[in-house]
């Protein structure tokens, strides 16, 4: 079975920035599109960027311009760079593929942004 194990989250101020890290334990994101989802405590979880496996990317209104999605194929990685980093951005952050996730989710990784 496929898992996905998301990392690099943290506290960090308004105006800041992180890059998260999502590892795949197989290679499903080479022909997948993959998708980094947020949820905020009372929200529903939320699609924030997609990567297609030719590399077109696509991302949220709400962080156009601040986040840039990636991948490392050697290293079996999705990234997320996150610039610029608002207050409203703080969620746990998920990992996997669009539209339909078809592994198992990830514990997430956790982005708070507070000063």
């Amino acid at each position: 079975q496929v898992q996905l194990v998301e990392s690099g989250g943290d506290l960090v101020q308004p105006g800041g920035s992180l890059r998260l890290s999502c590892a795949a334990s197989g290679s499903m994101f080479s022909i997948s599109t993959m998708g980094w989802y947020r949820q905020a405590p009372g929200k529903q979880r939320e699609l924030v960027a997609r990567l297609a496996s030719r590399g077109s990317t696509n991302y949220a209104d709400f962080v156009k311009g601040r986040f840039t999605i990636y991948r490392d194929s050697a290293k079996n990685t999705v990234y997320l760079q996150m610039n610029s980093l608002k207050p409203e951005d703080t969620a746990v952050y998920y990992c996997n593929t669009y539209p339909s996730p078809l592994a198992s989710w990830g514990q997430g990784t956790q982005v708070t942004v507070s000063s």
